[in-house]
This record gives structure tokens, sequence and C-alpha cells, in this order.
């Protein structure tokens, strides 16, 4: 092995361990709540599905990329492989909705209590957990198609239009209808993206308001402690920047190993890339919880 390799199958075990140890604490944490019969707030839905899909994500790629990295090849079926693919697409794309959904929820919870916000809260509430159903059976159908494209990983034909992960393969498409496909699925992240920006966004400029007027009641109050306000906002900023450059950078490289042949170290760097945010944003939700759950 390669020493680079060996190097990227250790990022790639630490980064899996502490994502699902992270995860995995935010899902025993709500059953526990849940089983002690303490009320859960809408939000909690949201982030214990964030919580199940990041441990999904983690578990369909960290562990079989560390498992390639470090010189285990060959070690699934055909099978094995397309179900390994369909569950990552589906964790993936039930990633990127729940963050949207989480970053949505809060704009609408820490809005204004006028009249229309008023009744559009009362309706995210009503509708938030059939919204999340309904998106769960949508990724599910949708990713149906992936598992056409993989195969096993021992493959006799030497052609330039299979790629090879080490544990599996799949053929690399192209045509018109590659591209078509292609362009469907960005468009559908990008408005993904673009609606947690500007919910984020959206909830920044509240919390900078509201940041302001405290200033103004409490002129005369020099207190070194930062605001609940403030701190919000940071964690807000933290999220969605790290979801947003995780999210490109491996865009980024997923384009370029689609069209081109990649050698198995980049499909190491991919994977590590696009396993920051499931294993970043437990802690970071768990150092939120405070305002998170209980403030809103």
């Amino acid at each position: 092995m390669k020493s680079k390799d060996i190097i990227l199958g250790i990022l790639l075990f630490s980064q899996t361990g502490i994502g699902i140890l992270g995860n995995s604490f935010l899902i025993c944490l709500f059953i526990f709540v849940f089983l002690s019969g303490h009320r859960m707030r809408p939000i909690d839905t949201i982030v214990t599905q964030l919580a199940l899909v990041n441990c999904l994500v983690l578990l369909s790629k960290g562990i079989p990329q560390t498992m390639t990295a470090l010189g285990l090849m060959n070690f699934l079926d055909e099978i094995g492989c397309k179900i390994i693919f369909y569950f990552h697409k589906v964790a993936r794309d039930l990633s990127l909705s729940m963050t949207c959904f989480l970053s949505g929820f809060q704009a609408i919870t820490i809005s204004p209590n006028n009249s229309n916000w008023v009744e559009l809260k009362t309706r995210a509430q009503k509708y938030l957990i059939p919204s999340s159903l309904f998106c769960w059976i949508v990724h599910l159908l949708f990713s149906s198609y992936i598992p056409w494209g993989i195969n096993g990983p021992k493959q006799n034909r030497n052609i330039t239009e299979i790629q090879h992960h080490g544990y599996c393969s799949h053929k690399i498409p192209s045509g018109f209808h590659a591209s078509l496909v292609a362009t469907f699925l960005s468009f559908l992240d990008a408005m993904y993206l673009g609606l947690m920006v500007s919910a984020s966004g959206h909830m920044v400029i509240l919390l900078y308001r509201h940041q302001k007027q405290i200033k103004q009641i409490h002129i005369t109050c020099l207190s070194p402690r930062t605001s609940p306000e403030s701190r919000a906002t940071k964690t807000i900023l933290l999220l969605v920047s790290t979801f947003i450059s995780s999210y490109l950078l491996n865009c980024i490289l997923a384009v370029y190993m689609s069209v081109i042949k990649s050698p198995l170290w980049l499909m190491h760097t991919s994977a590590f890339l696009g396993s920051c945010f499931p294993a970043i944003s437990p802690y970071v939700l768990i150092s939120r919880k405070c305002w998170v759950l209980e403030g809103m």
C-alpha cells in the first residue's frame, strides 16, 4: 500500500468512528427523552432524522472506503455493492433535505409573532411529520435507479467506461441521457442549497436585529459575555458553512470522477470530503442544543 492510501484510510476510519459516535449519541438522547415521557418538540424530530441519515451515510461510505484504503479489496459481491450504493444515495439526499428542513423550521420559529408568521408557524408544526415522511418515500423511490449502474468489484473488461472503487465498480455515464440526468440532479441539489442558505440568512438577520434591540435597551450594561443571539448566529453560520464547503468540494471531485476514470486515492479524498458534514454536524448540534431545543 502507498503511504497516502494508509493516511487516507486512517483519516477515514477516525472520521467514521467519531461521526457515528456523535450521531448515535443524539439518537439515544432523543430516544431517552421520548421514553421518559417528556414532550418532544417538533425540531427534535428533524434532528433525530438528520442524525439517523448521517449515520447511514458514514456506514455506507466511510466503512467500505476505509477498508479499501487499508488494502482490503473485493469484499462485496454484486448484490452487496448495489445495496451499499443505493442506501448511500438515499442517505446523502436525505441529509441534504433534513438540513434544509432544519434551517427552514428554525427560520420560521424565530420569526416575529405577527399574524402572517403565526399562521405559518402553526402550519409548519402541523405538516412537519407528513412532510418528512413524504421526503423519505420520495428519496427511497427516486434512488431506485442507482443499482442498475452498479457492478461487483471483479470486472474482466479493462475498458475506460468502468470506474473501479476497489470494493465495487460502476459504469461511467456518457451521452445526452447522462447529461440530462446530471442536470436534473444538480438542479434539485441547488434548490435545496438555495432554500437552506436563504432560511439561514433570514435567521441571521433576525438575530442581528434582535441583538441590536437588546443593546439599545441595555446600553449602560457592559458585560463581557456573548449574548445568546450572537452565539446562535455563529452556530448557524458554522453549520451552514460546513455543509456548503464540504458539499461543494465533494461535488467538484464527483463531477470530475463522473467523466474521467479516477485513481483510488482521489475517491478516498472525495469520500472524506463527502463525510465531513455527517461527522461534524452532530457536535455542532450538541453544542447548540441549549438554545435550539429550549430557547425556541
